[in-house]
């Protein structure tokens, strides 16, 4: 892979110089490759992934918790459908509701009618898993997902009725997609990133694992603290903290180079 570093804003008074790291594939490389390195995509056609705290579950680790059961029983009304995307009919009602959707989750101009037709025509789309509800057959949701297999499944953009949200119906999608995936075989499902305390939700599958800037990891604690860490303004990069290496990497940031993804010859 190429690698390109975009310049992002500094603090010259603490000697932070950050960058943001794009990654671009070259010959025999597939997006598999780049979401192993912690990358995920930045472009929907796949040209250039971007460098994150990215979260996805070990499908090999998973199995349904307490928790899982729960909200699978919460829906055992609603019936999931994974269709690929060229035999997907993406009617115009599909496209209010994903429409509507949106402007209730986030706001009016966000999701424009040709934003979301890129979207779901894009390669970023290989995908889409369908919801409704059993009895009358009512839409209740749509997953745009990428599938690689048997390496990774990425869960990308959901759009669901939020009327149906005391039945957790987001949190059932993704939790079917989960289950999905692991009955399949897969190695990884990737989940987006994990910044805000907002998205650990992501974080209640057995296997789920983060990406910390030089590996995978599933200590959850370490997750919590970077969390915590960045809701206040900081004088160092990360790898700097005594208290961070302390907990997580045993004092020691040759333990944290030594767990590096990248090497370059």
């Amino acid at each position: 892979m190429k690698l390109l570093f975009s310049e992002a804003l500094p603090d010259y008074q603490n000697y932070i110089f950050p960058y943001a790291v794009w990654a671009f594939p070259e010959n025999g490389e597939t997006p598999a490759d780049f979401f192993a390195a912690g990358f995920l995509p930045s472009s929907k056609t796949l040209d250039r992934f971007y460098l994150c705290r990215s979260l996805r579950v070990a499908l090999r680790k998973f199995k349904l918790s307490s928790e899982n059961r729960r909200i699978l029983r919460k829906g055992e009304n609603f019936r999931p459908t994974l269709v690929p995307r060229e035999q997907f009919d993406f009617t115009p009602a599909w496209k209010e509701f994903c429409l509507q959707y949106a402007v209730q989750k986030y706001g009016t101009e966000v999701m424009t009618p040709a934003r979301l037709e890129h979207l779901v025509s894009s390669p970023l789309t290989s995908h889409l898993m369908l919801f409704h509800e059993a009895k009358t057959q009512r839409a209740l949701g749509l997953v745009t997902l990428f599938r690689q297999p048997p390496r990774l499944a990425q869960y990308y953009s959901a759009f669901y009725d939020l009327n149906y949200s005391k039945q957790n119906l987001g949190m059932f999608m993704m939790t079917s997609a989960v289950q999905h995936f692991a009955a399949e075989n897969f190695e990884h499902i990737y989940l987006g990133s994990c910044y805000s305390h907002n998205a650990l939700y992501k974080t209640q599958f057995e296997g789920v694992e983060f990406f910390n800037g030089a590996c995978w990891s599933r200590n959850l604690e370490e997750l919590k603290y970077l969390l915590a860490r960045s809701s206040s303004p900081q004088t160092q990069h990360l790898f700097e903290s005594e208290d961070y290496l302390h907990r997580f990497h045993d004092g020691d940031l040759g333990h944290a180079v030594e767990r590096s993804l990248f090497r370059f010859e």
